[in-house]
């Protein structure tokens, strides 16, 4: 049989892989009706599923596992179907982070879209679903919407955008029959008067992770903040999403201080001895509970900790982290995405590998049950309430319908340990407690979805 070619592939998932390469089809953590209908509707038998209801949990696996290999032969007599996607990125300048224990990454994003890619053909191979993703990289000098506008023309329709915000400001409205999911830009704007009906976010805005924050700041009940910001715009974004968290959870900014010097030789011998006399003097604040820190080229931010006048934690981008992912995360499974892509990279799964995965699963599992790979027909069910997309954070993942931004819990993390996760227990919402996080739906200034 054809299909039996593909067991070699589901051997870590039988052996107790909560979510894994077919988390799709046959997860233990899926709605079991959920994939009941799914497979019923492609022409799985109604019996065997059912049958397989009433069995222990590996059996039940087991059960399944053979009928979607006699599945498979039905489905090899069907036609095969495409999804081309393309990469599109442009070469950043790498930031080199302040302590040696972090190495600089050259490529980041790529490789979680190669095992996003990986994972989503494992259950294509079951449906006569053929994934390719071509890798599309600009120079810092090259024109964004020509090198889109040939993609275009060329038949590209699906496009993960490794892109700043320039970029896809540039190119988001030119053509209005595809779908961008962008795996690196957090701008606020890009979410609000910049929102595009062709874009769809994968990380969380910096109004999402300054939320997460804010919330965990509340629960400690360390209300009095002080800011501290960088030189750069994204340093001056960050900040503007931690006042208004800020304001919006009942805490209170009692100071605020930008950081202006220039990043010096930090790694000489009389290094340490500088900064252990600038520091204090910097850090003379009013009464406060907590340094809230916005550094987002980590030029000066880890200096801060254990460094005060005083003894008070440091958060933000550096200290206590809000963020989308981290290598420190290890519940609902993560442990074996994490291992996986340490084996397929060298290297831990970085925020925007983690984005690029989402990105692959997320147009993975329109295609697998729409069975059409065209954009409208993907974006649609992605914006649907159908969506229930697995990401190792204990909830399943949907997109806003009103501004395409992925709804996710944040990890509130230390350099080394998972210290919590937002939303905190005790900040309600309506509809969904995710959208505690960022720009509800009322606040939300996007008028193009």
């Amino acid at each position: 049989m054809k299909g039996q070619g593909r067991l070699t592939d589901l051997l870590p998932w039988l052996s107790g892989v909560r979510e894994g390469p077919v988390c799709n089809l046959v997860s233990a953590n899926q709605n079991y009706g959920n994939y009941i209908a799914r497979l019923s509707a492609a022409g799985l038998p109604l019996p065997v599923l059912m049958i397989s209801l009433g069995l222990g949990s590996f059996t039940k696996r087991v059960v399944l596992i053979i009928a979607l290999m006699l599945f498979s032969n039905i489905v090899s007599a069907q036609q095969q179907l495409d999804i081309p996607i393309t990469w599109l990125g442009r070469v950043e300048n790498t930031v080199i982070p302040l302590s040696l224990l972090d190495a600089p990454i050259e490529d980041n994003g790529i490789p979680g879209s190669v095992l996003g890619l990986q994972d989503s053909q494992t259950t294509g191979n079951f449906l006569n679903h053929k994934y390719q993703l071509e890798q599309v990289i600009l120079d810092t000098e090259d024109d964004i919407v020509q090198r889109f506008t040939a993609l275009v023309d060329g038949g590209a329709r699906l496009f993960i955008a490794d892109l700043d915000a320039d970029d896809l400001n540039r190119i988001k409205g030119l053509v209005p029959e595809v779908l961008i999911m962008s795996v690196r830009a957090m701008d606020d704007s890009l979410r609000n008067r910049d929102c595009s009906t062709t874009v769809l976010h994968l990380p969380p805005s910096r109004a999402m992770v300054a939320d997460a924050l804010a919330q965990y700041l509340a629960w400690k009940r360390w209300r009095k903040v002080v800011l501290v910001t960088g030189r750069h715009l994204q340093d001056k974004l960050y900040a503007d999403a931690l006042r208004r968290a800020i304001d919006r959870f009942g805490l209170k900014l009692v100071e605020e201080k930008d950081w202006t010097a220039e990043p010096g030789a930090r790694r000489t011998d009389s290094g340490h001895h500088s900064l252990q006399q600038e520091v204090p003097v910097f850090t003379q604040f009013k009464e406060h509970d907590v340094v809230v820190v916005a550094d987002e080229y980590d030029e000066f931010g880890e200096y801060l900790m254990h460094r005060t006048t005083l003894p008070r934690p440091v958060a933000g981008t550096q200290g206590l982290t809000p963020t989308a992912w981290h290598r420190t995360q290890e519940q609902w499974g993560a442990t074996q995405i994490q291992r996986r892509f340490i084996k397929l990279a060298g290297r831990v799964m970085s925020e925007r590998d983690y984005a690029a995965w989402l990105a692959m699963r997320a147009i993975s599992d329109a295609v697998t049950n729409t069975n059409r790979a065209d954009p409208a027909s993907v974006k649609a069910f992605l914006l649907s309430d159908k969506l229930k997309l697995a990401g190792f954070k204990g909830v399943p993942l949907s997109f806003r319908s009103w501004n395409g931004q992925l709804r996710q819990p944040i990890l509130i993390t230390g350099s080394r340990m998972l210290v919590s996760v937002s939303p905190q227990k005790g900040f309600l919402h309506e509809v969904s407690e995710l959208d505690t996080l960022g720009f509800d739906e009322p606040e939300s200034g996007c008028t193009d979805f």
